[in-house]
């Protein structure tokens, strides 16, 4: 079992809003002039192409989750708000990490790559670029287990979270 990693403060909500430009722009500034901190921001159409759905990882130690709720709830665009305990969601992210790889590691990053059931999208001379979906603790997991090898480039969407029915 790992130990607490810090991310106890952390809370998902999701926001369903009306598919229109400058709708993001309007909750991010919100988020923003009230000094609530976002973890991680992500944002897409659902299946009704008049909603969008934005998942926002907040930092409780910043605001109550009271107060960003009722100050989301405010904006007009928002037609719906659910707090996601980490118990009642199902979570995924996305990882996408170039990783130095010379001859004599490639097969142990190859091998590591296909433990966490990802994916080699793209392979260079001397580096492997590598795809994994999952939870965040196993991109957590992963990120720190191929630190060692020499991450040359890193980038995670973010959370993306919907309850358990």
């Amino acid at each position: 079992m790992k130990a607490a990693t810090g991310m106890e403060h952390l809370h998902i909500i999701s926001v369903l809003v009306e598919n229109k430009s400058g709708v993001l722009a309007r909750v991010a500034g919100l988020f923003s002039r009230r000094g609530f901190n976002i973890y991680s921001l992500a944002v897409a159409p659902t299946d009704d192409k008049r909603f969008s759905r934005i998942t926002a990882v907040v930092d409780l130690d910043s605001a109550p989750l009271e107060q960003i709720i009722m100050q989301l709830d405010k904006l007009i665009n928002v037609v719906s708000i659910n707090e996601l305990a980490p118990s009642d969601a199902i979570e995924a992210e996305l990882l996408l990490a170039t990783v130095k790889s010379d001859n004599d590691i490639r097969g142990q990053i190859i091998q590591l790559v296909g433990v966490f059931e990802g994916k080699i999208v793209d392979v260079g001379i001397a580096s492997l670029t590598v795809m994994l979906a999952g939870h965040p603790s196993k991109l957590d997991d992963f990120e720190e287990l191929i630190r060692p090898y020499g991450i040359v480039d890193i980038q995670r969407t973010g959370r993306v979270a919907l309850s358990r029915l």
